[in-house]
């Protein structure tokens, strides 16, 4: 039986009275009657239902960019959501206006889209660099205009807030000051930190963690039921002694910003770049994408690599679980009845190498049609610990345990890159499918296990001149 799901929308206390599993898109379009929020592809790829979900922690209320077509209402919760009419002005203010002399606006079916993803930078952005400000907007597309106008009028807010608003600033309180923001959403903003943040669970709820994946898959389905989300409100990755612990609730966004997993693995933006957009990157999570079960699963083969353990609860208890042996077969998992992930823990290895490699038809957002990931650990010129996996070429996301047995004991050259790359295509039992032939995949496998080799010890020459 659904009950009341209660947020800020823009300025007023909203309260959503249908199945919480709906995409908050048709609550916001269909039950606040709020048109500006566009109903486009319905998979996360278009950016046209992108809204900004401030979460609060009872202190301060943190603004993300997410799209709501994939977003079910229970996760708004006691948000505060803004939408596109949320930021209108009531006159072409500083953040419209580049749009407009600029010509960025053509249909005009896209711009709000542009301009809540904007917004959302703007809130967030630790400088007022250009590159990251288009990161931002990489989840939003435009049909007809084109994408130099839209930089440039992005590029000119971003010299403008340089001169008018200091780093060390509270942003949200700055861009109202200039305008930016109009000034009535500091209504919206203290009314969410007295909401509270949570939907209850009446026992036969469906349990979802970010929903990305379940509203693309299952879109009629899980818009007619009750969901609970299995996840804190906000959580993420910590050091805990010799482990890297991941929350049930930790994103793709927090793997990316994540301190600890930078410190361990290296820079994890261009990884998580290739992943996803940032609003799919801010909903999406690790043990989603682990639950999911898709044989291309990037964070999954990410964590296989990286030998992660699962941490299960149930009412009955809880158990660590090898994710090598969680994947039993195609979307078959070791997952006992009422089992959800509560964490997933890898272990601290200094010195550990780490690469991840993805080929698909666009180089960003998209599915891979082949991904691999290696953590390699080299002591005295020898390689002494080896983990690889690989999606896209089995049923399930792929262990390569033989490739892993073979690295053990060799020194990381050419000779041994392609020693590898061989016997990685050779365990690999991949399908014709639309993403290419299983001999393409194989291919493509063995050219990645090379690109980790040239990633992560700069070997070139060898690897080129045998390709050839």
């Amino acid at each position: 039986m659904s009950r009341p799901v209660t947020f800020v929308l823009n300025t007023e206390v909203f309260e959503f009275d249908g199945p919480t599993g709906r995409p908050l898109l048709d609550a916001i379009r269909i039950d606040a009657d709020l048109k500006g929020t566009k109903h486009a592809c319905r998979e996360g790829d278009c950016g046209s239902c992108v809204v900004l979900v401030g979460e609060s922690d009872g202190k301060a209320v943190r603004y993300r960019a997410m799209n709501s077509c994939l977003m079910p209402a229970a996760a708004a919760a006691g948000c505060h959501v803004i939408t596109i009419e949320g930021l209108d002005p009531g006159a072409i203010g500083p953040l419209q206006k580049p749009f407009v002399d600029e010509g960025a606006s053509q249909c005009g079916f896209c711009t709000p889209g542009f301009l809540v993803s904007l917004a959302g930078h703007l809130l967030n952005c630790p400088d007022w660099k250009v590159a990251p400000a288009f990161n931002a907007l990489a989840g939003n597309i435009c049909r007809c205009t084109g994408y130099a106008s839209i930089q440039r009028a992005t590029s000119e807010i971003l010299a403008d807030l340089a001169d008018r608003i200091t780093p060390d600033e509270p942003r949200f309180a700055a861009l109202v000051r200039e305008g930016y923001l109009p000034a009535r959403l500091r209504e919206g903003r203290a009314l969410a930190l007295d909401l509270e943040p949570h939907t209850e669970d009446h026992g036969d709820d469906r349990p979802v963690a970010g929903g990305t994946a379940l509203h693309v898959q299952r879109p009629d389905d899980y818009a007619h039921v009750d969901i609970t989300l299995v996840r804190p409100r906000r959580s993420g990755i910590r050091a805990e002694g010799d482990e890297i612990v991941f929350s049930s609730g930790a994103t793709a966004e927090d793997m990316k910003q994540s301190a600890v997993l930078a410190e361990e693995l290296g820079d994890m933006g261009r990884p998580m770049d290739l992943m996803g957009s940032l609003p799919i990157r801010e909903r999406a999570t690790i043990a989603g994408n682990i639950v999911n079960a898709s044989p291309i699963g990037d964070m999954a083969v990410m964590l296989m690599a990286l030998d992660a353990e699962l941490e299960l609860v149930c009412d009955r208890g809880k158990r660590a679980l090898p994710m090598r042996e969680f994947f039993l077969g195609y979307k078959t998992l070791d997952l006992r009845p009422g089992e959800l992930i509560e964490s997933i823990r890898i272990r601290r290895r200094p010195g550990r190498l780490f690469n991840f490699e993805k080929v698909s038809k666009r180089t960003h957002l998209d599915i891979a049609s082949v991904n691999a990931a290696a953590a390699l650990r080299v002591e005295n010129g020898i390689i002494t610990e080896a983990g690889l996996a690989a999606g896209g070429v089995a049923p399930i996301p792929l262990a390569l345990v033989e490739t892993e047995a073979l690295l053990i004991g060799q020194r990381p050259d050419a000779e041994t890159a392609w020693a590898a790359a061989r016997c990685a295509a050779a365990e690999a039992t991949p399908i014709d499918d639309v993403r290419g032939s299983a001999d393409y995949k194989r291919l493509l496998l063995r050219q990645l296990v090379l690109a980790h080799f040239q990633v992560l010890f700069g070997i070139s020459d060898g690897l080129v001149e045998a390709s050839t």
